[in-house]
């Protein structure tokens, strides 16, 4: 089986906890991370991740509503996209 990819993106103002929040849903998920950046920028906080999942019936959508909740517990933006559709919308 190939596993599905994802990009993770969270953009907010930066409070203690954020990564935690989000990496516990990912991993209550058995969402794995491939490659991460974070950064702080004057305290707006962002971070990006490929990750992946090798579960063949992976419910995308309830791990969507559930990151968008968690970043909505810490007043920041979570989108999670299948990384082909990333891919797509982002080609020149």
């Amino acid at each position: 089986m190939v596993p599905s990819r994802f990009i993770i993106t969270v953009i907010g103002i930066d409070k203690v906890g954020i990564v935690a929040g989000i990496t516990r849903v990912m991993a209550d998920f058995n969402v794995n991370i491939v490659d991460i950046s974070q950064t702080i920028m004057q305290s707006l906080f962002t971070m990006i991740m490929l990750a992946e999942i090798k579960e063949e019936n992976f419910d995308l959508s309830s791990f969507q509503k559930a990151m968008a909740a968690k970043g909505h517990e810490f007043g920041v933006e979570v989108k999670v996209q299948h990384e082909d559709t990333f891919r797509f919308m982002h080609r020149i």
